[in-house]
């Protein structure tokens, strides 16, 4: 079982890469009051991912936590 588990965490890293690798173009990103941001894609979709993620994991923390009440 570890081994399918390094297996995948590898082919995901792979995949991760080539991701980057491929979507290197600057992306602007436009805010209110005239603020912009100019950011590589790929650092773009890891930055909402990992919000995403986080946000998910705190939803789900106050529902196992009002579970135990």
């Amino acid at each position: 079982m570890r081994f399918i588990l390094w297996l995948l965490r590898i082919v995901v890293f792979v995949l991760l890469v080539s991701l980057v690798a491929k979507n290197f173009e600057p992306v602007t990103l436009r805010y209110y009051l005239d603020y912009e941001y100019q950011l590589p894609l790929s650092i773009v979709l890891l930055i909402f991912f990992t919000l995403g993620m986080t946000i998910g994991y705190i939803a789900f923390l106050g529902s196992k936590s009002r579970k135990n009440d």
